[in-house]
């Protein structure tokens, strides 16, 4: 039993209690399960269950109808099943941690994006960690009445504008290029396998990011990164082969290798995947040709005078 469809069968059950005891609230509620956490990105399996892990849903409300309304709100919750399917609730106020129950929608999306409204500059959407938009938009919204939860998840879940997402491709090239194909091969040849494990784990993380990108979504919590991603259209099952093949070579001496020609059949697949696509015309797999590539398609300058590497 994986949380989300736990939360949605469980959210069945206590709706009609809901409905009878806030009827004049319900309207102006979302109900769903987003956010943190393993079940909200369908990553969560048996091992998951040893924390956090029940039958529980966020109920998003406007924040001055929760604040006129809280206690009746807390007496319908305290009305709801303690358990169900044989797993204890997470309802019960000790056990929400600020992640399931009655929550004000305003501040959930301010959590994890730091505004009191939905991106709209380019400043405000570079702003916005990756990790943190993958979480504000996973998961599932059982029912939304209103709309206005929805409104807000909808704007994010369209991705970067055209220029931040391009941005942010061109910077992730140049990372992928100077940690992957430059740094980790000479640090194997300096012997040095500290320097190429750190080499090796940002250029995952830069290419994990890139693929991420390609797809227009956001790259989640480093945990579930890579699991994801290999299900994604574009690049998925070859970023998948490429982390298990760094994952399994041995960061010292000729074993080296073995990282080295990972990174670099991977590298050809993206240079390949950015022709195609018409976003760089530089020949080779070498990608601190193709960033800059990508850049000449940046119509705000400043994102144009920004550090190639940043973003």
């Amino acid at each position: 039993m994986q949380g989300l469809k736990l939360a949605r069968e469980f959210y069945q059950v206590c709706q009609p209690i809901l409905r009878a005891e806030l009827a004049d609230i319900m309207d102006t509620a979302a109900a769903g399960l987003v956010g943190e956490g393993s079940e909200c990105f369908g990553c969560d399996d048996t091992h998951s269950q040893d924390h956090d892990f029940g039958p529980a849903f966020c109920l998003w409300l406007p924040r001055q109808v929760l604040q006129a309304h809280q206690q009746r709100i807390e007496a319908a919750f305290a009305m709801l099943p303690q358990t169900f399917q044989g797993f204890e609730s997470r309802l019960a106020p000790q056990r929400r941690q600020g992640r399931v129950g009655p929550l004000p929608l305003e501040d959930f999306y301010a959590f994890f994006t730091a505004l009191d409204h939905a991106p709209a500059t380019w400043q405000e959407w570079l702003a916005i960690p990756e990790h943190q938009l993958a979480a504000c938009t996973n998961g599932e919204v059982f029912e939304d009445p209103s709309g206005a939860f929805t409104r807000w998840r909808s704007a994010l879940q369209r991705c970067y504008p055209r220029d931040v997402l391009l941005k942010k491709m061109a910077a992730r090239c140049m990372v992928m290029a100077q940690t992957g194909q430059y740094n980790l091969p000479r640090s194997l040849q300096r012997d040095d396998p500290g320097a190429a494990m750190l080499a090796a784990a940002r250029f995952a993380e830069a290419a994990l990011s890139f693929v991420f990108l390609c797809n227009r979504r956001y790259m989640p919590f480093y945990k579930w990164a890579g699991k994801m991603a290999g299900d994604l259209a574009i690049l998925g099952p070859q970023i998948a082969q490429t982390l298990r093949l760094l994952a399994l070579a041995p960061m010292q001496g000729e074993h080296g290798n073995r990282a080295v020609d990972a990174v670099e059949d991977f590298c050809t697949h993206a240079a390949n995947h950015l022709r195609a696509v018409g976003l760089s015309t530089a020949q080779g797999n070498w990608l601190w040709e193709h960033g800059p590539q990508i850049m000449r398609h940046v119509e705000e300058p400043a994102l144009l005078r920004m550090d190639m590497l940043q973003g």
